[in-house]
């Protein structure tokens, strides 16, 4: 703006250009100052493809037992509600975790996504990401009658989860309401985390700002699907 006027004010008035400015602000991003897009992309399909995957096939596993007839004798056990939800849920962690494992090492040996924080510390929250996803998953099989149920319920939470979470668009440019309903998700606060671990190199103090929030969103799914949970076939 400073020289805007450089060819108008000559002559009489060129006592008015301004002189040289006293400093120029340069801004350089600090993170993949390249921009080159697998870097944010593919740590976030983490977080997608476990979100996708681990709602819906726990959100089949109660659903499948009524249509199969097996709830029967799954209701005449001595369990408590927890219990068998717990035992619909702790098998399909292991699934998560190789499901983690093959997108880690595509991210490293195929597209060249740098990891510099600890994979550790990022093992330790995908834990706790996946039973907030499974517990979902359970929850939605206690209210769907029929497995296509529990699919339409899926597909209504992953849908919004994606679109809201800031893995599509960025999260800061979304209207207010939109951000106010995306903090709702875990896939939202995950996103940070796995984005800041590998590219940032975050430790345990800035992730747990985003893990507390997984955490009791986890805790309540699981709440609700114990609440949820029949014991009879009506």
């Amino acid at each position: 703006m400073s020289g805007a006027l450089q060819h108008d004010l000559k002559g009489p008035l060129a006592y008015l250009l301004p002189g040289a400015e006293p400093l120029e602000l340069r801004i350089h991003p600090r993170y993949n100052p390249e921009g080159i897009t697998q870097y944010n992309i593919v740590p976030g399909l983490m977080g997608v493809v476990l979100t996708m995957t681990m709602v819906m096939i726990t959100g089949l596993a109660i659903t499948r037992e009524r249509e199969r007839g097996t709830m029967e004798n799954l209701l005449s056990m001595p369990t408590r509600p927890l219990e068998v939800l717990l035992g619909k849920i702790i098998p399909y962690i292991m699934v998560g975790y190789v499901q983690v494992g093959l997108i880690l090492l595509a991210a490293r040996f195929v597209f060249r996504v740098p990891m510099v924080g600890s994979l550790g510390l990022l093992l330790a929250v995908a834990m706790v990401f996946i039973i907030a996803n499974l517990a979902v998953g359970i929850t939605f099989s206690t209210i769907a009658r029929n497995q296509l149920q529990a699919v339409q319920m899926t597909f209504f939470f992953f849908l919004p989860s994606m679109l809201l979470s800031g893995f599509m668009f960025p999260f800061r440019g979304m209207p207010v309401w939109a951000r106010t309903i995306g903090e709702v998700f875990p896939l939202t606060h995950f996103l940070r985390i796995v984005r800041g671990i590998l590219l940032k190199g975050n430790g345990f103090a800035e992730v747990w700002q985003q893990l507390w929030q997984i955490g009791l969103f986890a805790l309540l799914a699981v709440a609700i699907g114990v609440k949820r949970y029949r014991r009879t076939l009506d």
